[in-house]
């Protein structure tokens, strides 16, 4: 297991369907962890990426319904 850690600014603010939105991205196969940042501006994901890739995270979090910007 290889565990990468990224950070992902949100594209639009944070609100409730946001916020469900990221509550379930915690189910999405391989991601272990979504952290918001302290000033609610952007995203912390550690995923394995010996099972997803980054092109994989990002497209499962769009389809999640989390609009981002990669600060990679």
């Amino acid at each position: 297991m290889t565990m990468v850690q990224v950070r992902y600014r949100l594209a639009r603010p944070l609100n409730d369907a946001l916020m469900n939105a990221i509550a379930r991205a915690h189910a999405i196969y391989g991601i272990h962890r979504v952290q918001l940042a302290p000033a609610l501006d952007a995203l912390v994901v550690e995923y394995d990426a010996s099972r997803l890739t980054p092109q994989q995270v990002e497209a499962e979090l769009a389809a999640a319904g989390i609009a981002l910007w990669s600060e990679a």
